[in-house]
């Protein structure tokens, strides 16, 4: 696809969520799952999501409530409401509420896709303006919609490596490996000096924040997509 997107899946049956995290991966997207409303302004608050597929019966706050609140705060943001409600005012209060499409249970990965697809020709022109980043790995220098910025061999390493892995992750041993370090604590330390400093350049560039976000135990993901040149 020519773009990826950002997007959060809100659904609090964690086989669901995590079969439609895995299915719109497949396709080319950057996913981050949550299980409730709480769980989607943690996600917010570190990854900047084009679109939400957004289940309404939530524990706690519910989706028509989170659309409302989400709409109101990113009027640009996509919102597919995915849910098992599909009475006609069920969709009435949907649309109302800030969804740009409504789809009632049970819905096929491919009717999915193809909604996600119909919405990105809406939210597409602002995603490649934010994201629209080239690393030239012979000048070491990094294109964004700011102009170029020179990057180090070592950011550009990295960089690079962020962007071929799969859904756009690294572990903290990969990291650590590709600074030719040791796995020792002065080696993390180096590690996350590298990433804040890498953060800086996307951002240079004009990369929208966040650019690298913290896997909690794990390793770190890039949110922005670049291409390698």
């Amino acid at each position: 696809m020519d773009t990826s997107l950002n997007i959060i899946v809100v659904e609090d049956n964690d086989d669901l969520r995590q079969a439609t995290v895995e299915a719109l991966q497949a396709m080319g997207h950057v996913v981050q799952g949550a299980d409730c409303a709480e769980a989607l302004d943690d996600e917010l608050g570190a990854f900047r999501a084009d679109l939400l597929v957004l289940d309404l019966n939530l524990p706690g706050e519910d989706g028509i409530s989170v659309a409302q609140r989400i709409r109101s705060a990113e009027p640009d943001i996509g919102i597919i409401m995915l849910t098992a409600r599909n009475q006609l005012r069920d969709k009435m209060r949907g649309y109302e509420s800030g969804a740009d499409i409504y789809l009632a249970k049970p819905t096929s990965v491919d009717e999915l896709g193809a909604a996600i697809a119909a919405l990105a020709r809406r939210i597409r022109p602002r995603v490649a303006a934010t994201q629209a980043l080239t690393l030239n790995m012979v000048t070491l220098q990094l294109r964004g919609p700011l102009g170029l910025c020179d990057v180090s061999d070592q950011e550009a390493t990295l960089l690079s490596a962020f962007a071929k892995a799969r859904d756009h992750r690294l572990e903290h041993w990969q990291l650590i490996e590709l600074s030719g370090k040791t796995a020792d604590d002065a080696s993390k330390n180096a590690m996350e000096v590298q990433i804040v400093r890498l953060r800086k350049r996307l951002e240079q560039a004009g990369a929208a924040a966040p650019t690298i976000k913290a896997i909690r135990g794990t390793g770190y993901q890039l949110c922005v997509a670049v291409e390698i040149g």
